[in-house]
């Protein structure tokens, strides 16, 4: 079998360019060599593209790899702008297309879809902050406390990572944290706060002869015990993730069952990882996040690791569905 060139696209216009670098270098790490000659392709935040420490432009880049992995995330990464910008260069790249990762990404717009699947969702509101000044939050806070319960989680309609997302317990709160993720973007999702524990479920396809396969369900604990995640929480190594997680076989059913429905309903191909809070009003779906970390810290290898698949065959395998050999 010939040896495919294998072009890693890490770092990125986005908020989360550290973790992709860190998601990016532990792929490059993990190809099996046998199979695959990965090139290290950095993309700075001004969007410039680097190939062995020099820039080079996309078209180049495009015409010395066979494949790309796309190890990149949040904004650009998974937004559909990057997937745009491969589908023009037509090379195969790994994770969802363009359309279904900007369906992803956007916060709005994944959870009417995932309404329409049946799949429960907090309740919340749109808002779109224009100027940023004093008396537009202010209104905005004023919709939101009439038409959202309190406790409220405040986020970025388009991020990952949980940057520019903040808990709010009463209404000066909840206009400090509309203040603070207006400076990530101008559209805001305010939903009802959901108290529970935390679950999160990843989905691979044409796995172990399983067109949507769900690895085991990971329960998460914060450290601390805080209610609100923060980026350095999901990084630091800290956070208590146990893996299968303490579930009763109803709960763990529904949670995997979820994560696919969620995968399928936003069109998403090769692998994607879905985030749950199990309360005592049920099971709802947070997210799906449509290009999972693959860090030393993520959660992806650890489920992986629990059904014993290496990290290296999963990367295979990933590469074998992009380019069309299984």
């Amino acid at each position: 079998m010939d040896v495919a060139r294998v072009g890693v696209l890490r770092g990125g216009r986005g908020h989360e360019y550290g973790v992709s670098l860190k998601t990016g270098e532990s792929i490059l790490r993990h190809l099996p060599e046998d199979k695959y000659l990965g090139h290290d392709i950095l993309i700075t935040k001004d969007g410039q593209w680097h190939w062995s420490g020099l820039p080079v432009t996309p078209q180049e880049v495009g015409k010395r790899v066979d494949v790309f992995f796309n190890a990149l995330h949040g904004e650009y990464g998974e937004d559909g702008k990057i997937q745009n910008q491969l589908d023009m260069l037509g090379v195969p790249y790994t994770g969802s297309g363009t359309f279904a990762s900007a369906a992803g990404m956007n916060k709005v717009v994944a959870n009417k879809i995932f309404r329409q699947a049946g799949l429960r969702v907090p309740h919340g509101i749109l808002l779109t902050c224009e100027s940023g000044l004093v008396d537009e939050i202010n209104a905005l806070a004023r919709k939101a406390f009439n038409r959202v319960p309190p406790r409220w989680m405040i986020k970025p309609v388009a991020g990952g990572s949980s940057i520019g997302v903040y808990m709010a317990k009463n209404f000066d709160a909840l206009l400090e944290a509309i203040y603070r993720a207006s400076r990530y973007s101008k559209q805001i999702l305010v939903e009802q706060f959901i108290g529970g524990r935390e679950a999160t479920c990843g989905v691979i396809d044409n796995f172990r002869d399983i067109d949507h396969y769900a690895l085991p369900p990971i329960e998460i604990r914060k450290p601390g015990g805080q209610a609100v995640w923060s980026y350095n929480d999901k990084y630091s190594g800290e956070t208590e993730e146990i893996c299968p997680g303490n579930f009763s076989d109803d709960e763990r059913r529904q949670i995997s069952e979820m994560a696919v429905a969620a995968h399928k309903a936003l069109g998403l191909r090769h692998y994607s990882r879905a985030d749950f809070i199990l309360s005592p009003q049920g099971i709802y779906l947070l997210e799906v996040n449509t290009l999972p970390g693959m860090t030393k810290e993520s959660l992806m290898p650890k489920g992986l690791e629990a059904v014993g698949c290496s990290y290296d065959d999963f990367l295979d395998h990933i590469l074998s569905l992009t380019m069309g050999r299984r």
